[in-house]
Order: structure tokens, then sequence, then C-alpha cells
């Protein structure tokens, strides 16, 4: 598995399979961004679709390749908030999101690269849940995306994360 920094200037010289492991690295997370946001499934589609765009545009200007997850994730959460703000101009300008959230700087890490990889085998809503709490979405947002009631979210999390322990130990090991 390539770093990010590699994968960037693959991708940018071309190549189609770094583009597709960036994809599918990257990819999940920023629907998971663009959902957490409030967008309906088509609206995050061009959010996610529009911070590829982004990418492709500014691949000479990124200033830390290696991150450039923090980087998608904070792209789409900016193309998330234009689409927001064009439905609904009271959002403003200031809930920009200027720096990249410590989640996803510590997803950077290699170590957390295997446990996303491992949340993505989990069955749903688990796989879901895990996502929207990691990027801090409330009770209630989650409760209402997932369509689930409110008082069962606490128990839920509780079993994907003991699913997932189980997964990530026996993993460990394999090794």
């Amino acid at each position: 598995m390539r770093d990010p920094a590699e994968l960037l200037v693959a991708a940018a010289e071309g190549d189609r399979s770094a583009w597709d492991e960036l994809e599918s690295r990257f990819g999940p997370r920023m629907w998971a961004v663009a959902r957490a946001c409030g967008l309906s499934p088509s609206d995050a589609a061009d959010a996610v679709q529009g911070s590829w765009l982004r990418l492709l545009q500014h691949f000479q200007s990124i200033r830390d390749p290696a991150a450039v997850g923090g980087w998608l994730m904070t792209t789409v959460r900016r193309e998330a908030l234009l689409l927001l703000r064009k439905e609904s101009p009271r959002i403003s300008s200031f809930e920009v999101v200027e720096d990249p959230d410590p989640e996803s700087a510590v997803l950077e890490a290699d170590g957390r690269r295997l446990l996303w990889k491992t949340v993505s085998t989990l069955p749903e809503p688990c796989r879901s849940l895990l996502q929207l709490v990691a990027i801090d979405v409330g009770n209630q947002q989650i409760a209402a995306r997932l369509g689930l009631p409110v008082g069962s979210i606490g128990p839920t999390k509780a079993r994907c994360l003991e699913k997932l322990r189980t997964l990530l130990s026996l993993q460990e090991t394999a090794q």
C-alpha cells in the first residue's frame, strides 16, 4: 500500500491505479463528511465530485502531499457548505473550517488505515454509525440518518465497537 504523498504524485502523472487507490482510501470518509453536513445523497455526490475536481485543479499547490486525506475532508466540507449556502443563505462563511479536523489528522496514520478498512467490513448500521460518530455527529442526527430510535444509539454503538474490537484482535493475532 502506497503512502498518500506517493499516490498523489502518481495520480498527478496520470496513474489510474493511484486515482483508484486514493478514491478507495478516502472516498467513503468524504461521503460520510458530506452526509454529516446534512446533504441529500445527490448533493453529497456533487460535493464529493467537486472535491475530486478541486484536487485535480490543485495538485501542484498542495503544501503537504502526505496530508491529502485531511485536504480532501476539508475540501468536501467546504463544498458541502457551499451547496448548503445556496439552498439556505443564512449559513455564514465563518462556519467553513479552515484546518483539517483532528479525526482526519489521526486517520492519516498507518494504524488508523487498518481501523477504517476494518470498519468498512462491518455490516450496516455499524459501518455508518461508527463513521458518523468519528466525525462527531450527535445522537439525534445519527438516529435520524440511520432511522434508529435515539435511545438505541448508545447500545448499538457499544455492540458495533465490540464487533470492531473482535475483528481487530483477530487481525492482530493473524499477523
